[in-house]
């Protein structure tokens, strides 16, 4: 960029990868929105069963990033990542679409389960590996905005752009999220499955078509720099092969690797201490010496960034799991409580989710035009509150609402008994419903977009797409987490008989209010823990010691 020019706004090519993501959020959310619905209702699962399988569908979908993100960083090119997967992607969806068709050919026939499973678990692994690899290819647009060696000024404005990116690409997922639940949703229960799958199937055939269309003004990584700055997880198990077999001289692979190294770090703070050696305090050190500090952050450093990680990501997980409540049991709620308005229309439970969405896009302009401004003036810091403190208080707000919802469903449940002994009592609105869902939605605006910038701010430049896949795996394990209690409440409460059991496919029987204050408990439990980590991490962004150092 020539003189003093900056570029303010955001490249064409971010644009249009934010476009693309909204489109694929659009597709997956017109079907994993009402999926719970399709199972219970079409395919004859119990309640219990068809959240389990969404939940451990949801949760192989988030997790596989984590496995595919070292493959995506240190071998595969990023572009044809994104192409195989979104193709994968689409098979699935039609082979989904082609389970509703043959469902509605013949009301008599079941479903093959090993066919849906085959199909949602394409599905999955398309978005697994699509996911965290656009992302990145999105975010690997704002690292050539700039020729020339980057200013105090140049750091400023690209922080702000990184921001600016992470803010307009999760609008572009909401956005896409919002019109993929209400009017898929609405399509499915009034025209039938089979469109309600074909639709997300057609999206995603436009989004390859678009992002083929893109190719002329993509930023690509520059091949020569791939393979010497791009093997983080080769320098990992490098680390520990020669741990394993006693070594303790640990060397790059040439010169080259040192220089992509220094690069690599160029805005990222390296976590080795070397004050501890007595080459560091002298006031000259020789060549040697300086590749030894660098070398010992090449394996063992990138191992330890991983780890350190570990306890803020640990208790990221219950709030997860309450996010996993909407498109399950709140869905199954909504589907026992009044729907109707007017004479002709009923409200489709999985639109309720529509809410969550609505709420961040209306309000996400409110935080950075208001709560922000007021934040800067009383904590003097420039960012208003820090990426740690974001995420805590959309925690908070994200136990304040599983609390309300177990307060609805309590008098839901008290309603419902008394309508079986009085005609009297007429059905609880589901609107009942709005204000637990509005509150997640707040939540979803401090705590993920937050978790987005943290996990993409501490891990290493060639090590972005693992970063990206560190956010999307605390979904995953989440939803793991949330099966794997449904499964063990659901076995030690029918166990003692089937009116005591939490998860009843009777509605009125099953005791939801109590799932959600097991969640509120353990969410709490979980928060407090997150504030004694966060008082002793020490972000790669503030510290400045190691500089000093090496």
């Amino acid at each position: 960029m020539a003189g003093g020019e900056k570029r303010k706004g955001l490249s064409k090519s971010c644009a249009l990868l934010i476009v693309i993501a909204g489109i694929e959020r659009y597709a997956f959310k017109g079907v994993a929105s009402n999926l719970v619905t399709y199972l219970t209702d079409v395919v004859k699962m119990s309640n219990s069963r068809a959240a389990t399988t969404v939940n451990t569908w949801s949760g192989f979908t988030f997790m596989l990033p984590l496995f595919s993100a070292p493959f995506a960083d240190s071998c595969w090119d990023r572009f044809f990542t994104i192409l195989a997967s979104s193709s994968l992607y689409f098979v699935g969806l039609v082979g989904l679409t082609f389970t509703a068709y043959a469902k509605s050919r013949s009301t008599s026939k079941t479903v093959s389960l090993y066919f849906l499973y085959t199909s949602l678990s394409l599905v999955a692994l398309g978005l697994g590996v699509l996911n965290p690899s656009l992302q990145a290819f999105g975010a690997d647009q704002l690292d050539h905005d700039l020729d020339h060696e980057p200013s105090s000024e140049d750091k400023e404005v690209k922080s702000n752009r990184k921001t600016q990116f992470f803010q307009w690409w999760y609008f572009g997922v909401c956005a896409g999220s919002l019109l993929g639940v209400t009017v898929m949703a609405y399509i499915q229960d009034t025209f039938g499955w089979v469109l309600g799958f074909a639709i997300p199937t057609g999206y995603m055939l436009l989004l390859i078509f678009l992002f083929l269309c893109g190719c002329g003004i993509y930023v690509y990584a520059d091949p020569a720099g791939q393979d010497l700055k791009a093997k983080p997880f080769q320098r990992i198990l490098h680390i520990v092969r020669e741990k394993v077999w006693g070594k303790n001289k640990i060397t790059l692979v040439n010169n080259h690797d040192l220089n992509a190294m220094e690069l690599e770090l160029q805005d990222q703070k390296p976590l080795c201490n070397c004050s501890n050696t007595e080459a560091n305090t002298a006031t000259t050190k020789s060549s040697h010496d300086e590749k030894s500090c660098k070398n010992g952050f090449s394996g063992l450093g990138t191992a330890k960034l991983l780890l350190r990680l570990l306890p803020i990501w640990t208790m990221l997980l219950m709030f997860a799991v309450i996010f996993q409540q909407p498109a399950t049991f709140f869905t199954k709620q909504g589907m026992t409580m009044k729907r109707n308005i007017g004479p002709n229309f009923k409200i489709p439970p999985a639109t309720l989710q529509s809410t969550i969405t609505l709420s961040i896009i209306l309000l996400m302009p409110l935080y950075d035009k208001v709560l922000i401004p007021i934040a800067k003036k009383l904590t003097k810091n420039e960012k208003g509150i820090s990426v740690m403190e974001r995420m805590g208080i959309g925690m908070f707000l994200s136990i304040i609402a599983i609390v309300i919802a177990a307060l609805v469903e309590r008098k839901r449940l008290r309603i419902s008994k008394m309508m079986k002994t009085s005609p009297d009592p007429d059905p609880m609105s589901i609107l009942w419903l709005l204000p637990q869902y509005i509150l997640l939605g707040i939540s979803d605006i401090f705590t993920v977009v937050g978790m987005q910038e943290f996990f993409y701010s501490e891990v290493p430049v060639s090590m972005r797409t693992m970063g990206f896949a560190l956010y999307t795996s605390v979904f995953g394990v989440g939803s793991f987490v949330s099966a794997a209690l449904i499964s063990v409440i659901e076995s030690y409460t029918s166990s003692r008989g089937g009116k005591h059991n939490w998860f009843a496919d009777d509605m009125s029987e099953a005791r939801l209010d109590n799932y959600y204050w097991l969640l509120a408990f353990t969410s709490a439990i979980s928060f407090l823990m997150y504030i004694i980590i966060c008082k002793h991490f020490k972000s790669r962004s503030d510290d400045d010691q190691c500089d000093e150092h090496c």
